[in-house]
């Protein structure tokens, strides 16, 4: 006779489902009413915090995110709360330093997270490290997930290497994330039967549905052994969204699998949210035909459902099977990273400079550069030899922990937030997100909070992660081929980009106001693009060059800050530096005279 084993279900509804279809927008007060029911219903645990819903509250809701995790533990005390946690990145967008780490778990323990699910972009293990100890001294639940992805390189031991990894580092239960609707139900199957075979823990199955593979692959995940399984609200559900927990629950029910929970409470549950979403003008998860493509070329489905959109809308449509053909050359030479935050990101706007410039690997950004540096972790797989030549030159990946390279200290950044900070964890917010967490921490200081208060400018800093795949692409394809005009300037608060026609021709270079001709025997620094001109690396370094300073080729000019990026300036020549034409911080277009350098030839002679 077959055993009977109870599935359990973690709801996402407030954290991905929200994420995944509402852009992060739920209000705290439009939980409140509904959270004692969703306390009451059974579940394993409520994903309510981490991710973007941590950014979406201070920037755009001016919520105190810290506060909602309070409340919603006020009003959930029965059952175990879980956020989403980017390992070394926490909820931001770059990695942070041990000790901001370890006092941002810290934090999230005390005020009510009781399951701590934490992965690694790259599978880097070492990304994990300081997350997991901090878990485990809080004595909180270390869920260490596997984010999954196809590829040559992600084979069945990968997975089962992590996975093993994470069992010294004490996790408590193993979950695979499959972000990208990408794990069929018949190689689920196989991970989850190789886990369970392997490691005696819990294992979770967390499956995004998309192009309509996700209810499937729970099942096949149920019956090889999977005990807990992520399922939303069904007006939270579908499309780039997890599957509905009332198909989950009633595929189940009367089974050896049974959930045990009751479907009526949860239709309620989600009638309260039907009407949240047609009072919010939010759309439903939908599949489409570019969801199902998801399967040919691996790019997430709602990166490629937002550009067909803004694409229809300019009728510029041209562009996209390029990019989206160039998306997987660029992650296959990078050696193919899975597209979750922030490697989708940083590949995405690759593929598109590599497209919209029409020299792969010529403009390539700051975030790139780290990434083939190794400062994001170890590779997955081999990194083409001649992209790092090209992009790094004579410069050497580092091999140690990334994260031991970053001294900054949450008392650091105390001294600079100052009195603003009215506790720890004001800090910690202003750590991670510096411009608008200051916003926020100011206007509460003047009384004015849960209210929409950020300019343009300070909505565009800093956000580089959750949005940038998406918005910047469809903003720079939409805005080439097939329109009815050459040149397009996209502006979002002090970032602008310029994208032309492809075969128009390039306007003249012009010069900074006030400056010289150049003189017929100096080669003229050109801007590649339009952006913000930067002397130095910050503000407070030496500048990267001055008048009369000899250069090599390939040595660093300055910088430009264009798509939220920071592209270094390269000499082309060997030479002096005769005159640096624009001045710091200044907005320059596309072929803007930035330096004159005399050529070393010309120097000699």
């Amino acid at each position: 006779m077959v055993k009977a084993r109870r599935v359990l279900i973690t709801d996402t509804t407030l954290r991905d489902g929200q994420q995944s279809l509402w852009a992060s927008r739920m209000r705290t007060g439009e939980m409140l009413p509904i959270l004692a029911k969703m306390d009451d219903i059974g579940f394993y645990s409520l994903e309510v915090w981490g991710g973007a819903t941590f950014d979406s509250c201070v920037r755009f809701l001016g919520e105190n995110p810290w506060e909602r995790l309070r409340t919603v533990k006020m009003h959930c005390p029965k059952t175990p709360l879980m956020m989403m946690l980017r390992g070394q990145n926490l909820v931001g967008y770059r990695h942070y330093g041990d000790d901001i780490v370890r006092r941002f778990v810290r934090h999230a323990a005390e005020n009510g997270i009781d399951i701590f699910r934490i992965f690694d972009a790259l599978n880097d293990t070492r990304n994990v490290e300081a997350a997991a100890e901090a878990v485990k001294e809080a004595g909180r639940h270390f869920q260490a997930a596997l984010a999954y992805t196809v590829s040559p390189v992600h084979t069945l031991d990968h997975y089962l290497e992590a996975a093993t990894r994470f069992v010294e580092m004490g996790a408590d239960s193993i979950c695979i994330k499959d972000m990208a609707a990408l794990l069929s139900p018949f190689h689920c199957e196989q991970l989850v039967r190789r886990l369970k075979t392997e490691i005696d823990l819990p294992l979770q199955v967390h499956c995004h549905y998309i192009g309509g593979l996700a209810p499937m692959t729970y099942l096949k995940a149920i019956e090889a052994g999977a005990d807990v399984v992520d399922t939303a609200t069904v007006p939270l559900a579908f499309g780039s969204s997890n599957p509905a927990t009332e198909m989950v629950v009633t595929a189940l029910k009367g089974t050896r699998f049974d959930t045990g929970l009751e479907l009526d409470p949860l239709f309620e549950i989600a009638k309260y949210f039907e009407e949240i979403r047609v009072g919010g003008g939010y759309l439903r998860g939908v599949t489409s035909l570019t969801h199902m493509q998801v399967y040919s070329h691996q790019v997430p489905g709602g990166m490629i459902s937002n550009l067909e959109s803004q694409l229809a809308e300019q009728d510029a449509t041209g562009r996209l099977p390029e990019v989206l053909a160039e998306i997987p050359a660029v992650r296959a030479e990078v050696g193919y990273p899975p597209l979750v935050t922030p490697m989708s990101q940083i590949v995405g706007t690759q593929a598109v400079l590599n497209v919209l410039s029409g020299k792969r690997w010529q403009v390539v950004p700051d975030e790139m550069k780290s990434y083939l540096m190794g400062m994001y972790g170890q590779a997955p797989g081999p990194v083409n030899e001649d992209v790092i030549r090209k992009v790094l030159g004579d410069q050497k990946p580092i091999t140690c922990r990334p994260a031991d390279l970053i001294k900054e200290t949450v008392a650091g950044y105390a001294d600079e937030i100052g009195d603003l900070a009215r506790s720890e964890e004001d800090v910690l917010t202003y750590a991670l997100f510096p411009s608008a967490a200051r916003s926020f921490l100011q206007k509460r200081r003047h009384g004015v909070e849960d209210d929409v208060f950020l300019t343009q400018e300070q909505e565009a800093e800093e956000v580089g992660g959750g949005n940038m795949d998406v918005n910047h692409i469809k903003e720079l394809i939409a805005a080439v081929e097939n329109s009815s005009i050459a040149e397009v300037t996209i502006e979002e608060g002090d970032t602008r980009i310029t994208v032309r026609k492809s075969g128009e021709p390039e306007p003249a270079a012009p010069a900074a106001a006030g400056a010289a001709p150049a003189p017929d025997n100096y080669f003229v620094v050109k801007s590649p693009m339009v952006g913000t001109f930067y002397r130095a690396a910050s503000p407070t370094s030496d500048p990267f060059v001055e008048a009369g300073d000899r250069v090599k080729k390939g040595q660093t000019l300055c910088i430009l800050e264009a798509m939220k990026l920071m592209n270094e300036v390269i000499s082309e020549v060997n030479g002096v530096v005769r005159d640096i034409l624009v001045e710091n911080a200044k907005p320059v277009e596309y072929g803007t005279a930035l330096l004159y350098i005399e050529p070393e030839e010309i120097v000699e002679t």
